[in-house]
């Protein structure tokens, strides 16, 4: 009797303490990690629930579509390319600026959608498959099928795997990017083959180079329609003959190959391995990766089971996995606008921040996506990063001293900006028109943080320093340091570049 009273109040304990609020740290850590800073408002919300209420609130309030309108973008056809050609120069360039402009308009309508979203989960996952199924607008050389792509992505962002590989791998600027559209029979092109085993699925060293030539050979008709666009189906371009993937052999299609690389243990665990690095640390844990990949296949390869799966393991929660991942440029610019509570109406500033630190968002640099770690950080970017926070805090609304002097640093910037831009905005910046030029610095000079707003939401320096940094700053803060003094030095201290 006395055993099985024991095993009840053990058992009763055990769900006491999976029930028990999480608090402040893990709720940060939790925000941090799974979208993008940690509003002050939404870690007191979260900290009052445990780490298993917590986890589902975030994967049940995920949605798959954007809360803004997207702005209106184009396709170029082919004939309409060539009619471009024949333009003056003077055309060619008016028309370059044009284009130049429309893509940083769906940047920042991105940008604005992760800063607005209720869904920061979503939109983190969004731009977690975008860095995975790349493709590039400098090849791909349509803004609406980059937005079109978006969607697709967020639609599917934690859905199930297999509806996305096989959608993705139809979509329109996914053809372009990978060459797809030349793979046909008797010439075939091994580029898409190739990338959806080693970048989408499997993983090196889990395929042949046999298995990539016959695997060419099944996608080989997949097209698509060069006036509207869309995706188009070629039979008379397509090899019917027999192949063997994987060991095995038979008439397949593009979808038959997609279908047999899902079948394989090497796909779940190459998606959950990513999935870890993403959200807990840089070197996976082999154990949790294949539990987490079990969960992942045998759940038909829902997404959102193994996020949940990931985000309740030992490893996400474990004190030396916190403060190991460098933000990006994003996490960065992003998380400290949603931080600080900063209120931006216009995101086109933080475009050019963005790629300025490396994030060209819809241009990652090659088909592998951004490498992200440590090779976010060189002497360069930390350098731009170090002035991003110094310019985003130079402007503080507390009080009308602080304005005043807050429109004299800003008046001075913009003295300099307004005869180069480049100077706060990087590469690009300076080939915008007048009225977008004026229209950019407007913008960055209405983002403002409120120091005082912002500091009633804590009780002392600690907790400053704890809503701010992961871990321990390396540069210890005087113990008098207060207010926008304090702020300034915790945001630029190193640790501040961790999560």
């Amino acid at each position: 009797m006395r055993n099985i009273f024991f095993l009840l109040f053990t058992l009763l304990g055990t769900v006491h303490a999976h029930a028990a609020p999480m608090g402040e740290a893990d709720a940060r850590h939790l925000l941090n990690r799974t979208g993008f800073g940690a509003p002050p408002a939404a870690v007191t919300e979260f900290s009052r629930l445990s780490r298993e209420a917590a986890v589902e609130r975030l994967l049940a309030s995920a949605r798959t579509t954007p809360t803004l309108q997207p702005p209106e973008q184009e396709f170029t056809s082919p004939a309409q390319i060539r009619e471009i050609k024949q333009f003056s120069e003077e055309e060619k360039k008016a028309f370059q600026r044009s284009q130049f402009l429309k893509g940083a308009e769906l940047r920042g309508w991105w940008l604005q959608e992760m800063l607005q979203t209720p869904s920061p989960l979503t939109e983190r996952m969004t731009l977690f498959w975008h860095n995975h199924f790349v493709s590039s607008q400098q090849k791909v050389k349509s803004g609406r099928l980059m937005l079109e792509q978006n969607l697709l992505l967020r639609r599917h962002a934690l859905g199930h795997f297999g509806e996305l590989l096989h959608t993705v791998a139809k979509d329109p600027a996914m053809i372009i990017y990978l060459d797809a559209a030349t793979n046909r029979k008797g010439q075939p092109n091994e580029n898409f083959a190739r990338e959806v085993m080693e970048l989408f699925t499997l993983g090196e060293g889990n395929y042949s180079e046999q298995d990539i030539k016959e695997a060419a050979r099944a996608f080989t008709g997949w097209s698509i329609d060069r006036e509207t666009g869309k995706y188009r189906w070629r039979a008379a371009m397509h090899d019917a003959g027999e192949k063997t993937v994987l060991g095995n052999r038979g008439n397949f299609d593009g979808d038959a190959v997609l279908d047999l690389l899902l079948r394989q243990a090497a796909t779940a665990e190459f998606i959950s391995g990513k999935l870890w690095r993403e959200f807990v640390s840089p070197a996976p844990d082999p154990a949790q990766v294949r539990q987490i990949a079990r969960v992942f296949r045998s759940t038909g390869y829902d997404i959102r089971q193994a996020l949940r799966a990931l985000l309740l393991s030992e490893g996400f929660w474990s004190p030396r996995n916190r403060g190991v991942l460098v933000k990006s440029p994003v996490d960065l610019v992003v998380g400290s606008m949603r931080t600080l509570e900063i209120d931006v109406r216009d995101s086109l500033p933080l475009v050019f921040v963005t790629r300025n630190l490396g994030q060209d968002l819809m241009a990652p640099p090659n088909v592998k996506g951004w490498p992200g770690g440590n090779a976010w950080i060189n002497a360069s970017t930390l350098l731009a990063r170090r002035q991003f926070i110094e310019r985003l805090l130079r402007n503080d609304d507390a009080s009308p001293q602080a304005r005043r002097n807050g429109n004299a640093m800003a008046m001075q910037a913009r003295r300099q900006e307004e005869s180069n831009p480049r100077v706060a905005f990087g590469k690009g910046a300076g080939h915008l028109e007048s009225a977008a030029r004026q229209r950019l610095l407007q913008a960055a000079n209405d983002i403002r943080f409120n120091s005082h707003r912002w500091l009633s939401h804590f009780d002392g320096e600690v907790a400053v320093a704890n809503a701010l940094l992961a871990v321990p700053a390396v540069s210890p803060v005087p113990p008098e340091t207060q207010g926008m003094a304090l702020v300034r030095a915790l945001a630029l201290d190193p640790s501040y570049q961790l999560k």
